[in-house]
């Protein structure tokens, strides 16, 4: 027997799609999702909340016309119903907000227009939004901080958390955050359960960035109901409307229950990762369509297997992109799109006469810019994968326009650009052939610490405060999103700072994961200095020498190289003011990347014991740090 086909009852403030799996209901003309009824259950959506709080579109937006209006927090409330496909196979709707200049500083600056999808015989249901800027003086700069879908399940039924296999647990209840139940930490998003409805809960931390995920892998996450045993699952098939290329993080599902599309937003980055749009710059962009994915088992099976399925559905999804379905002309269609293909070779003679594969390098096609400028893009689209072991990567389904070529390789520092731009034409196949990256390098390799993959992970993580523990990272590989981390340096170095001996010291063992400032028994925080001891047999007179620093992640910090001389009022190098990633505070292991090549003249260094002093020279907060990727010296050529 065939799936019922798609019905759409518009009522006086409600519209009402049903397929026979689900019933979805929306707001009108706001485009609110009000109610979810799946498997028994008459609404999945939290019926406590009000109705404008439990699946919505929203917007944060800062001004830049000086009105001073900072993180305004929107839900993006349609003014305009529409429907768009209406047949047995599929209906599509439109809820869509106009702005115009009588709603300035009222209302984020973009003509938004919010669909949703209910497909025959699918379970679950599809959003996309178009966002418009328009192109004439009257519409006024501002930036748009975060955007995203959020939805607010019901707390009776969903308490099984999944982001990733090893990141799933029983959670606790939104109430054990409150006051009495809950304690509050360095900043309000981390609390500790004192006395939670769930005893088994007490002594644990929650915190919603611990459940962060890179863009590469957040394509599936949700939560389940056990009784009865239902699953609800955010997909996000494609990252091409996502910004900061592959490794950048995003929030998934927390405590709540709340599950989210994300789409834009800064964390991990700053604002640097908040497209600033002009006084009459023209922009549109197309966020979506995910897909909301409901699902259940049979009678007497483990509910906790829902999350083994939404896995599965998630690569059906992936598979299908992009979808042939969505109405907008502005959704390109695959016969519209382009692919790219080539091979991608390194070539540092240091380390081979030969070229070697790129493997695993992550290759993307992201709007021209400068070398690595597409981990700050984000206005458009970007389309990345991952090279094969002997350096293959094929593009497919780009959306036409102009890229450029982008790439780096886990393994060898710094960023690869191709400088030919990249046409992407409907059906358009392009074969680049093979393309050949010189990392940064002016002599042979004296000495290195870290591996550079553009992360802290290999470096010493300590064990948390056994007061501020969350039981799912005891034991976990994840050990950097256990809470209080920074706190641990001090304990560690009481006395005086990291010094680390090449040759002698490990620095999965002896290199502690971030430089964080140190308080003072006044409470203040002062800068650190960490120190890297070597010896040179010999120092060649002719040529200096280079000492590489990748940086993994940066927090309002400065970094100030000196060497032999830690007295010295001015440093052989600075990097100035950089970093609003707050990657520390918030549990993650990277943040944006940045490599310095600091020339180090022969002059300064001596025969036999030679000491590199890296400071980190802001301490006004716990929060200023620096994660380092990578550091090496290099010879004279």
């Amino acid at each position: 027997m065939s799936p019922r086909g798609v019905q759409l009852q518009i009522q006086d403030s409600h519209v009402v799609i049903d397929n026979g799996i689900l019933e979805l209901t929306l707001s009108k003309p706001d485009g609110i999702v009000t109610g979810v009824r799946y498997n028994g259950i008459d609404n999945l959506m939290e019926i406590l909340n009000d109705e404008t709080n439990r699946g919505y579109w929203d917007v944060v937006w800062n001004a830049l016309d000086g009105s001073g209006k900072t993180g305004v927090f929107e839900v993006i409330k349609g003014t305009k119903f529409e429907v768009i496909v209406e047949s047995e196979e599929q209906v599509e709707v439109s809820f869509s907000r106009p702005w115009d200049p009588s709603l300035l500083d009222k209302l984020v600056p973009l003509n938004i227009d919010k669909r949703f999808i209910l497909l025959r015989g699918c379970s679950g249901f599809y959003s996309y939004a178009i966002y418009e800027h328009g192109g004439s003086p009257e519409w006024p700069a501002f930036s748009l901080g975060e955007t995203r879908i959020a939805f607010k399940l019901r707390k009776d039924k969903f308490h099984y958390m999944a982001v990733a296999d090893n990141r799933k647990r029983f959670m606790p209840l939104p109430d054990d955050r409150l006051p009495g139940r809950g304690q509050a930490l360095a900043y309000p998003e981390a609390v500790l359960l004192v006395n939670p409805v769930e005893p088994e809960f007490k002594g644990e931390v929650d915190d919603k960035y611990q459940y962060s995920c890179e863009n590469k892998e957040l394509r599936v996450h949700g939560w389940i109901s056990t009784v009865p045993p239902v699953g609800f699952w955010q997909i996000t098939p494609s990252n091409e409307f996502r910004s900061g290329g592959p490794v950048k993080q995003n929030l998934s599902s927390h405590v709540g229950p709340t599950c989210l599309a994300m789409f834009l937003s800064s964390h991990y980055t700053g604002d640097e990762l908040s497209p600033k749009l002009g006084q009459g710059e023209a922009w549109k962009k197309v966020f979506g369509p995910v897909f909301m994915y409901l699902n259940s088992v049979m009678d007497g099976d483990d509910p906790l297997n829902l999350w083994e399925d939404a896995k599965d559905q998630m690569m059906v999804e992936v598979q299908s992109w992009p979808y042939n379905f969505p109405a907008s002309e502005d959704f390109p269609t695959t016969e519209e799109r382009g692919s790219v293909s080539g091979r991608l070779l390194v070539q540092d003679s240091y380390v081979s006469s030969d070229y070697i594969s790129a493997n695993g390098a992550y290759v993307g096609l992201a709007p021209p810019g400068d070398v690595g400028s597409w981990q700050r893009e984000c206005k458009d689209y970007q389309f990345w994968t991952k090279a094969d072991e002997d350096g293959y990567f094929s593009i497919n389904d780009v959306r036409a326009g102009e890229y450029n070529l982008y790439a780096w390789v886990p393994g060898f520092i710094g960023d690869y650009r191709n400088d030919v731009a990249v046409a992407i034409t409907p059906g358009c196949y392009i074969d680049m052939g093979d393309l050949v990256y010189e990392p940064p390098r002016d002599g042979p390799t004296l000495w290195e610490i870290g591996i550079p993959d553009r992360s802290a992970a290999e470096f010493y993580i300590p064990d948390p405060n056994p007061k501020y523990i969350n039981k799912l990272f005891v034991n976990h590989p994840d050990r950097f999103r256990q809470y209080g981390l920074w706190e641990r340096y001090a304990e560690l170095y009481p006395d005086q700072d990291l010094i680390y001996t090449v040759g002698t010291s490990d620095y999965g063992k002896d290199w502690f994961y971030a430089q964080v400032t140190r308080r003072k028994n006044d409470k203040t925080y002062q800068g650190t200095t960490w120190q890297i001891k070597f010896k040179l047999d010999d120092v060649e007179q002719k040529g200096s020498y280079k000492l590489r620093v990748a940086i993994a992640s940066a927090t309002v910090a400065e970094l100030q190289v000196r060497v032999n001389d830690p007295n010295t009022s001015r440093p052989l190098f600075s990097s100035g003011l950089i970093g609003k990633d707050n990657a520390v505070a918030r549990h993650g292991i990277h943040g944006l990347h940045w490599l310095y090549g600091v020339e180090i003249p022969s002059s300064q260094l001596v025969q036999g014991d030679n000491t590199i002093y890296l400071t980190q020279a802001r301490g006004n907060t716990p929060w200023q740090n620096i994660m380092y990727d990578y550091i090496r010296l290099e010879g004279p050529p």
